[in-house]
């Protein structure tokens, strides 16, 4: 264990020096979107609005690769996790839309680009003195941001818009192949967890898009204690699967939330829609023909 974690220490250090990570917006619409429910985490939850962090000299798959093998050696990959929404999941129409919709007969009467920049401001502000956003349902949370981004705070519109998140209306899967991609990793032998900030919605989501029933675990945030990027929520997925960080990819579309934090826990890890663009891809990298 100390091995382990010598060794993770170091990982993390060189990633800090080397990786790159453009300030981002995290959102709705032509913007890239948080991850956790937008009444619903309106996709990936790092910081909502513009969180820049310091520049870094950019480091090649090659050069992160050839670093991780001196590390752990030729190791194979025995289990993927996967992001929740934005990687596996995505709104099937956006969150300004939805808010401004189902609020018209509450008099809700901002436009849909007012609301989104309020839920930017909402979003962005720290919630209160808790280091999570989504405990339990995280309808406290929600409660503020729907009211905060749409100036209605009556009782019954939130349980609408709640309540519509999750449902297989409000989101479709990213991939059409998933299924049939998951089915053969799990066929060889791929064992399969989905890694996600959301709150307890999650499960009944997957339920109802007809998905749980692919994963060998799920770690959600609001369950672990723990949000992304912060290693403990991957280090109890690999625990879930009975499996060593090392041994496990992950897979989601932020670079702060997924890579870095799926890398700081040992885990391998590939951004979403640039170092992989579909399952199949994955699985390919992963060794497993589809």
């Amino acid at each position: 264990m100390a091995l382990m974690a010598t060794i993770r220490a170091q990982l993390s250090r060189f990633l800090s020096r080397t990786l790159t990570r453009p300030g981002f917006i995290a959102f709705n619409g032509s913007i890239r979107q948080p991850e956790a429910p937008p009444v619903h985490r309106n996709f990936s939850s790092s910081a909502a609005a513009a969180a820049v962090l310091p520049q870094r000299e950019p480091m090649g798959v090659k050069e992160y690769e050839d670093y991780r093998r001196s590390l752990y050696g030729d190791i194979t990959h025995k289990a993927l996790l996967v992001d929740a929404a934005g990687t596996l999941l995505a709104p099937s129409q956006p969150m300004a839309q939805i808010y401004r919709e189902i609020g018209e007969k509450y008099g809700v009467q901002y436009s849909e680009a007012e609301i989104l920049n309020r839920y930017r401001r909402a979003y962005a502000q720290p919630w209160g003195k808790s280091r999570l956003r989504y405990v339990n349902d995280g309808r406290p949370f929600w409660q503020y941001i729907v009211s905060s981004s749409t100036g209605c705070s009556d009782a019954q519109y939130f349980e609408e818009v709640y309540n519509y998140y999750t449902t297989d209306k409000a989101w479709h899967l990213c991939d059409p192949e998933a299924e049939k991609v998951f089915m053969a990793l799990r066929k060889a032998g791929v064992k399969l967890a989905v890694v996600s900030n959301f709150d307890t919605r999650l499960r009944p989501l997957l339920r109802a898009l007809n998905c749980e029933h692919w994963f060998d675990a799920v770690a959600v945030s609001a369950e672990v204690e723990a949000e992304k990027p912060n290693p403990t929520i991957f280090v109890k997925a690999c625990e879930l699967l009975g499996i060593k960080p090392e041994e496990a990819v992950h897979v989601g579309d932020d670079r702060r939330n997924d890579v870095w934090g799926a890398r700081d826990a040992g885990c391998d890890a590939w951004l979403w829609g640039s170092d992989v663009y579909s399952f199949k891809e994955v699985a390919q990298r992963i060794g497993v023909q589809v």
